[in-house]
């Protein structure tokens, strides 16, 4: 049996090997990926509401800010964090000392809140004298 077998000799059929390091290196730099894109969706400086859609939104600047939500039970959040109606008042005209003119309110609310709590934000940010106050939408598709 001289050289015609090639079973286990050098030189023979070679087995295929799958190589899992690259491959979890790429769903890593695939999820990385993903994560980073979401995140830059949605920068919303206010507390988590259902936003109303509108054909005329756009991008917004969130420097000097301040993000006011309006929950659908009718509570109010400054920012991230949930407060009072007195709060609210107290924040507002501390804010308005601060910034005066420069100052902009942007209002979120969910689009099932009523919207007598909007408009009682937008007129409270008016009685103090705000001339930038802002209702934020998310970007309605084309023929909806």
């Amino acid at each position: 049996m001289a050289g015609g077998s090639s079973g286990g000799k050098p030189g023979g059929p070679k087995k295929a090997n799958i190589q899992i390091i690259p491959l979890i290196d790429v769903v890593f730099f695939l999820l990385a990926t993903f994560v980073l894109f979401t995140l830059s969706l949605n920068k919303s400086d206010g507390l988590t509401v259902s936003l109303p859609a509108a054909e005329t939104g756009k991008a917004r600047e969130t420097a000097g800010t301040v993000t006011i939500t309006v929950s659908v039970d009718g509570s109010l959040g400054w920012n991230k964090e949930q407060i009072s109606l007195e709060e609210f008042l107290i924040r507002l005209q501390t804010y308005y000392r601060t910034d005066g003119e420069n100052a902009k309110i942007l209002i979120n609310g969910d689009e099932n809140t009523l919207f007598v709590g909007v408009r009682y934000v937008f007129d409270e940010a008016r009685k103090i004298g705000f001339k930038k106050v802002f209702l934020e939408t998310r970007v309605r598709a084309a023929g909806q």
